[in-house]
């Protein structure tokens, strides 16, 4: 593919194909991760967080005080086995 590089305000842009984008996984809206690599741009996906949250963020939002109970969901409706 080729394309060129053009100016978007007061930065430069690349518009990049959908197709190509599908093939490197990567949608509108991800992270990535842009580098140079001898005298090559790379453009990598970061490391998806499911929610764009990491668990470590998550457990810090537990209170200190939360104790875990049992809770009651009925009788089986299907092929469970208790």
């Amino acid at each position: 593919m080729v394309t060129k590089i053009q100016k978007w305000g007061n930065s430069q842009g690349l518009r990049l194909a959908r197709q190509l984008l599908e093939d490197a996984h990567i949608s509108v809206g991800d992270d990535v991760d842009v580098t140079t690599r001898d005298g090559l741009i790379v453009i990598a996906p970061t490391r998806r967080i499911r929610g764009k949250q990491s668990l470590k963020e998550l457990v810090s939002r537990i209170p200190r005080n939360y104790k875990a109970e049992e809770m009651d969901w009925g009788d089986p409706a299907g092929g469970e086995v208790w």
